[in-house]
């Protein structure tokens, strides 16, 4: 097996294949990772949530990291790791063109609302379906993949 850069064109080829990775934020030096639907717009990330930990965490701390990967074997893979600030899409008249524009994005994909609209229950409580939606602007991009 053998380790190589991908390039930052590859790299971005990959995030806009998948539209699937996992999302980590922190707060008081300790992380939090979770999966999440997206879509790659310029060099932009683009997604939705609902409230919660990494909501409120990335309203705390806006820098974040954004892993996606395509694996074919243990041998045969490629993976991009993304470091970026987070961008809430304000959910007011200002915000209203953003988050229609968001929307379609995002809509263009099958079952684009999950992990993100999931019904979540938790301490027994039905957690609030209201979408918060927002982008990761791209700072860094760097990609890796194992060849047979």
């Amino acid at each position: 097996m053998l380790i190589q850069d991908l390039s930052k064109q590859d790299s971005f080829n990959l995030l806009s294949r998948v539209g699937f990775g996992k999302l980590a934020c922190a707060k008081d030096a300790q992380p939090y990772i979770v999966p999440i639907s997206f879509i790659v717009e310029g060099h932009n990330i683009y997604a939705f949530a609902t409230i919660g930990q990494k909501i409120e965490w990335m309203r705390i701390n806006p820098l974040v990291c954004l892993e996606a990967d395509e694996i074919v074997t243990a041998q045969k893979w490629q993976s991009v790791i993304v470091l970026g600030r987070y961008h809430e899409i304000p959910d007011t008249v200002a915000g209203d063109s953003e988050r229609q524009m968001v929307h379609q994005l995002l809509a263009r994909k099958a079952n684009w609302w999950e992990p993100g609209y999931a019904r979540t229950v938790l301490g027994g409580h039905d957690r609030p379906l209201k979408p918060v939606y927002f982008r990761i602007s791209i700072e860094s991009i760097t990609g890796r993949a194992a060849v047979d």
